[in-house]
């Protein structure tokens, strides 16, 4: 039985290398879970909208009293 040793060195060689990519796969995965963890606080401040500058483009003409009127 010459050809069975050749089909044997290619299953392991396969398994090796679905090993490799499981690996790396997890590594990518735990990169972006530790990169999660540290950025939600930077962008935390970032995301929150700023309710004033909402008040005053949607407050209609002469409701919010101007610095150059108060002359």
């Amino acid at each position: 039985m010459p050809g069975r040793g050749r089909s044997s060195f290619n299953k392991r060689q396969k398994e090796r290398s679905r090993q490799d990519n499981q690996r790396e796969k997890l590594e990518r995965k735990a990169q972006r879970k530790l990169e999660k963890q540290t950025t939600p606080s930077e962008d935390a401040e970032d995301s929150s909208p700023d309710f004033s500058a909402v008040a005053e483009q949607w407050a209609l003409p002469g409701s919010i009293p101007d610095s150059s009127t108060d002359e």
